[in-house]
Protein backbone atom coordinates (compact mmCIF):
# COMPACT_ATOMS: atom_id res chain seq x y z
CA UNK A 1 0.00 0.00 0.00
CA UNK A 2 1.31 3.58 -0.85
CA UNK A 3 1.30 6.94 1.21
CA UNK A 4 -1.69 8.73 0.55
CA UNK A 5 -4.75 10.87 2.32
CA UNK A 6 -6.10 8.92 5.42
CA UNK A 7 -3.27 6.15 5.87
CA UNK A 8 -1.29 5.39 8.85
CA UNK A 9 2.28 5.57 9.10
CA UNK A 10 5.13 3.80 10.66
CA UNK A 11 8.44 4.95 10.00
CA UNK A 12 11.79 5.75 11.12
CA UNK A 13 13.38 9.17 11.10
CA UNK A 14 16.72 10.60 11.94
CA UNK A 15 17.71 14.38 11.91
CA UNK A 16 21.82 14.67 11.40
CA UNK A 17 22.38 18.19 12.22
CA UNK A 18 26.11 19.56 10.76
CA UNK A 19 27.20 15.97 10.58
CA UNK A 20 25.69 15.11 14.20
CA UNK A 21 23.28 12.44 14.24
CA UNK A 22 20.21 12.27 17.09
CA UNK A 23 19.54 8.51 17.29
CA UNK A 24 16.59 6.79 15.10
CA UNK A 25 13.30 7.23 16.09
CA UNK A 26 10.03 5.06 15.32
CA UNK A 27 7.22 6.84 15.07
CA UNK A 28 3.30 6.58 13.68
CA UNK A 29 1.71 9.18 11.79
CA UNK A 30 -1.83 9.39 9.97
CA UNK A 31 -0.68 11.04 6.77
CA UNK A 32 -2.89 13.50 4.77
CA UNK A 33 -2.71 17.25 6.44
CA UNK A 34 -3.70 16.48 9.96
CA UNK A 35 -0.25 18.41 10.90
CA UNK A 36 1.11 15.67 12.52
CA UNK A 37 4.18 16.04 10.75
CA UNK A 38 6.53 19.25 8.74
CA UNK A 39 4.84 19.58 5.79
CA UNK A 40 8.05 18.85 3.69
CA UNK A 41 8.62 15.76 5.47
CA UNK A 42 4.92 14.56 4.85
CA UNK A 43 5.41 15.44 1.05
CA UNK A 44 8.19 13.79 0.51
CA UNK A 45 6.47 10.49 2.09
CA UNK A 46 3.38 10.83 -0.27
CA UNK A 47 3.08 7.95 -3.06
CA UNK A 48 6.23 5.71 -1.10
CA UNK A 49 5.70 2.45 -0.12
CA UNK A 50 6.99 0.22 3.50
CA UNK A 51 10.86 -0.75 2.36
CA UNK A 52 11.30 3.18 0.54
CA UNK A 53 13.99 4.92 1.93
CA UNK A 54 13.77 8.90 1.43
CA UNK A 55 16.59 11.57 2.30
CA UNK A 56 15.50 14.92 2.57
CA UNK A 57 17.63 19.06 3.53
CA UNK A 58 14.92 21.29 5.51
CA UNK A 59 15.88 24.32 5.87
CA UNK A 60 15.20 26.64 8.86
CA UNK A 61 11.85 28.00 6.98
CA UNK A 62 10.37 24.21 6.08
CA UNK A 63 11.68 22.67 9.61
CA UNK A 64 12.03 24.33 12.94
CA UNK A 65 11.96 27.92 12.30
CA UNK A 66 14.54 30.66 12.21
CA UNK A 67 15.63 31.35 15.89
CA UNK A 68 13.51 34.04 17.57
CA UNK A 69 15.99 36.44 19.88
CA UNK A 70 12.50 37.55 21.29
CA UNK A 71 12.20 34.00 22.95
CA UNK A 72 15.07 34.18 24.54
CA UNK A 73 15.12 36.06 28.40
CA UNK A 74 16.91 35.79 31.66
CA UNK A 75 15.28 35.48 34.59
CA UNK A 76 16.76 35.06 37.90
CA UNK A 77 17.59 32.06 39.80
CA UNK A 78 15.03 32.77 42.36
CA UNK A 79 11.94 33.10 40.18
CA UNK A 80 12.88 29.26 39.27
CA UNK A 81 12.39 25.81 40.67
CA UNK A 82 14.96 24.83 42.73
CA UNK A 83 17.68 22.51 41.23
CA UNK A 84 17.26 23.69 37.68
CA UNK A 85 20.19 22.75 35.58
CA UNK A 86 21.60 23.72 31.90
CA UNK A 87 19.32 21.33 29.84
CA UNK A 88 16.36 21.37 31.90
CA UNK A 89 12.77 22.28 30.54
CA UNK A 90 10.35 25.12 32.07
CA UNK A 91 6.98 25.28 31.08
CA UNK A 92 5.71 28.93 31.20
CA UNK A 93 2.27 30.82 30.53
CA UNK A 94 0.25 29.72 27.75
CA UNK A 95 0.74 31.67 24.41
CA UNK A 96 -1.97 33.67 23.75
CA UNK A 97 -5.60 32.98 24.94
CA UNK A 98 -6.11 28.94 24.11
CA UNK A 99 -2.57 28.92 23.66
CA UNK A 100 -0.20 25.82 24.60
CA UNK A 101 2.32 26.58 27.49
CA UNK A 102 5.79 27.87 26.14
CA UNK A 103 8.25 25.09 27.01
CA UNK A 104 11.71 27.27 27.62
CA UNK A 105 14.80 25.74 28.16
CA UNK A 106 18.00 26.30 30.66
CA UNK A 107 20.57 27.50 27.99
CA UNK A 108 22.95 28.91 30.26
CA UNK A 109 23.15 29.90 34.15
CA UNK A 110 25.43 32.53 36.36
CA UNK A 111 25.09 32.03 39.87
CA UNK A 112 22.16 34.92 39.71
CA UNK A 113 20.00 33.89 36.59
CA UNK A 114 19.11 31.87 33.94
CA UNK A 115 18.98 32.04 30.29
CA UNK A 116 15.91 30.28 29.25
CA UNK A 117 15.14 29.83 25.44
CA UNK A 118 11.92 28.55 24.17
CA UNK A 119 12.45 28.32 20.36
CA UNK A 120 12.90 24.82 18.98
CA UNK A 121 16.61 23.58 20.23
CA UNK A 122 17.01 23.03 15.77
CA UNK A 123 15.47 26.77 15.09
CA UNK A 124 17.95 28.11 12.66
CA UNK A 125 19.74 25.57 11.49
CA UNK A 126 19.24 23.71 8.04
CA UNK A 127 18.67 20.04 8.72
CA UNK A 128 19.05 16.52 7.04
CA UNK A 129 15.98 14.12 7.74
CA UNK A 130 16.44 10.39 6.68
CA UNK A 131 13.29 8.31 6.78
CA UNK A 132 12.76 4.46 6.42
CA UNK A 133 8.93 3.81 5.73
CA UNK A 134 8.41 0.57 8.06
CA UNK A 135 4.77 0.24 7.33
CA UNK A 136 1.79 1.58 5.99
CA UNK A 137 -1.89 0.87 6.26
CA UNK A 138 -5.62 2.52 5.98
CA UNK A 139 -6.50 4.49 8.69
CA UNK A 140 -9.40 3.69 11.19
CA UNK A 141 -12.43 6.03 10.64
CA UNK A 142 -12.20 6.35 14.41
CA UNK A 143 -7.75 7.64 13.75
CA UNK A 144 -9.66 10.02 10.95
CA UNK A 145 -11.77 11.39 13.13
CA UNK A 146 -9.42 12.60 16.31
CA UNK A 147 -6.57 13.32 13.62
CA UNK A 148 -4.07 10.89 14.83
CA UNK A 149 -2.63 6.98 14.85
CA UNK A 150 -4.07 5.39 17.63
CA UNK A 151 -1.99 2.75 18.93
CA UNK A 152 -1.72 -0.21 21.83
CA UNK A 153 -3.11 1.25 24.79
CA UNK A 154 -4.75 4.31 23.09
CA UNK A 155 -8.50 5.21 23.56
CA UNK A 156 -8.93 2.36 25.48
CA UNK A 157 -7.51 -0.11 23.29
Amino acid sequence: MKIDKDTAVTLEIQIIDGGSAAPVQEMAYLHGGYGNLLPKIEAALEGLEPGAKKSLTLTPADGFGEHDPALVRREPLTRLPEGVTVGSSLHGAPDGEGGRPRVFRVTALSNTEATLDANHPLAGRTVEVRLAVLDVREATDEEIAHGHVHGPGAHGE
